[in-house]
C-alpha cells in the first residue's frame, strides 16, 4: 500500500510579524514569482499591526511605488500615505549606482572618492557589473540595519530581493564581486605599483600590450587608474560584505522563499531551502503565490470530460455552452491536481519547511486595499 505525504506544516506570518525579536525577513526565490508583491504586503500588513517598518525593493517595473500610492521610489526610504493602526510603513528602491557611489564616499577622502567616481571604468562596474545590484542590496541591508538600530526610526526590515536569474545569485554575489576585485587580473593591474618594478617590467609590458592589443591604451589606462584608487577601499568592501553576511545568519533576521506552483520555480526554492540550510541561515518557511484554485463543484475531471463529449456536438446552443464549462471545468482541476503534486512532493522532500499558499487573484494589485488582501490571505493560510 502506497502512503500518501501528509500536508506541509503550515506558516504562521502574523506570528512572524508580532514578533519582537524578528528584525529583518528576506523575501527571495526565482524570477517572476510575485516577490515584490509578497514583500509589500508582508511589510504593509506588519505596519499595520503596530511594526515600525521599511520596505526595500528591487524592481524594474517599479510596480511597488504604484500599489504604494507613491510617484517615485528612491534610495531614500519615504513614507507610505494610508497606512492605518499604530505602526509606519517607508518604502524604498535600490539605486544600484547612488548605493556604490555612497559606499565609496564613506570610505575614501573626498579628492580620492572623486577620482574613483569619474574613473570610466568605475562607472561601469558599479552600474553593469554582473552580481553588483546583489551586493548592493545586501550593502543598503546593512546601511538600513545600522540606521534602524541607531535611531529607532524602524523595528522591522523587510527586503525584496534583486529578479536575478537564480536565488542564490543573492548569497553569491558579494563574493563573486569581491573575488572579481581581489583577482589575478586586477592584482596583475597593480603589480608596478606593489611590487619590485625590474622584476615586474619585463614581464608586465608583455602582458600589457597584449591587452592593449585587445581591448585599447585607454580602457586599460582607465582600469588600471580604477585599480589603484580603489585598492585602498577593498578591505573595507570585504569586512561590510562579510558583517552582512554575520547579520543575515543572526537571530532575527528570517528568510522567506517565494514560489509559483511550478516545477522550475519550485525546483529553485528548494535550491534556496538546502542553500540556506548550508549556510545556517533561519528559514521562515516557503509562500507559493498565484496557486489555481479548486473549482467548489464536486465533479471529476474525467466526468466533466465525459459530458463534454456527449454535448459539444449537439445541436442546441444550450448544451454545447455546457459542454464548454464542463471543458473548463475539467481543465480547472487537472491544473489544481498537478500543482498539489507538486507541492507534495516539495513537502516530501523538506517536511519542516513552512508553507502558506496564496490563490491566483483575478485582477493584478494596484493599491494599499490589493496588499492588504493579500496579508489576510496569508493570515487565513494559518487559521486554516
Amino acid at each position: 500500500m502506497t502512503s500518501h505525504p501528509g500536508p506541509a506544516p503550515v506558516l504562521d506570518v502574523d506570528a512572524m510579524l508580532d514578533d519582537p525579536q524578528q528584525r529583518i525577513i528576506v523575501c527571495c526565490g526565482a524570477g517572476g514569482v510575485g516577490k515584490t508583491t509578497t514583500s509589500a504586503a508582508i511589510a504593509l500588513r506588519a505596519a499595520e499591526r503596530g511594526r515600525k517598518v521599511v520596505v526595500l525593493t528591487i524592481d524594474p517595473a517599479r510596480r511597488l511605488a504604484q500599489s504604494m500610492g507613491i510617484e517615485a521610489l528612491d534610495n531614500t526610504p519615504r513614507p507610505v500615505p494610508g497606512v492605518t493602526g499604530d505602526g509606519s510603513l517607508d518604502a524604498m528602491m535600490l539605486d544600484m549606482k547612488r548605493t556604490f557611489d555612497e559606499v565609496v564616499e564613506s570610505q575614501a577622502s573626498p579628492e580620492k572618492a572623486q577620482q574613483i567616481l569619474n574613473n570610466p571604468f568605475y562607472v561601469a562596474v558599479s552600474s553593469s557589473f554582473a552580481g553588483t545590484q546583489e551586493y548592493m542590496a545586501m550593502e543598503k541591508l546593512g546601511q538600513l540595519d545600522k540606521d534602524a538600530r541607531a535611531s529607532g526610526r524602524w523595528d522591522l526590515i523587510v527586503v525584496d530581493t534583486p529578479p536575478s536569474r537564480s536565488a542564490l545569485d543573492f548569497l553569491d554575489a558579494p563574493e563573486r564581486l569581491s573575488s572579481f576585485l581581489d583577482g589575478k587580473f586586477m592584482k596583475l593591474l597593480l603589480a608596478p605599483a606593489r611590487g619590485p618594478a625590474k622584476l615586474m617590467a619585463a614581464g608586465f609590458g608583455l602582458v600589457t600590450r597584449a591587452i592593449t592589443t585587445i581591448i585599447g591604451a585607454q580602457v586599460l589606462a582607465d582600469m588600471q587608474a580604477f585599480v589603484a584608487a580603489f585598492d585602498t577601499l577593498f578591505g573595507g568592501f570585504r569586512q561590510r560584505a562579510q558583517r552582512t553576511f554575520e547579520l543575515l545568519q543572526a537571530p532575527g533576521t528570517s528568510f522567506l522563499v517565494v514560489a509559483a506552483p511550478e516545477p522550475d520555480a519550485l525546483r529553485e526554492a528548494a535550491y534556496f531551502v538546502e542553500r540556506l540550510s548550508e549556510e545556517s541561515m533561519p528559514l521562515a518557511g516557503l509562500v507559493v503565490n498565484r496557486a489555481s484554485v479548486d473549482p467548489p463543484v464536486d465533479l471529476s475531471p474525467a466526468a466533466a470530460m465525459s459530458g463534454y463529449e456527449k454535448l459539444r456536438d449537439a445541436e442546441d446552443a444550450a448544451s454545447r455552452t455546457a459542454a464548454g464549462l464542463l471543458r473548463l471545468h475539467a481543465d480547472r482541476k487537472l491544473i489544481v491536481e498537478r500543482e498539489t503534486r507538486l507541492r507534495g512532493r516539495f513537502a516530501t522532500a523538506h517536511p519542516h519547511v513552512r508553507t502558506a499558499v496564496l490563490p491566483a487573484l483575478p485582477t493584478d494589485v494596484h493599491d494599499l486595499d490589493g496588499l492588504r488582501g493579500i496579508g489576510g490571505l496569508l493570515a487565513l493560510t494559518a487559521q486554516g
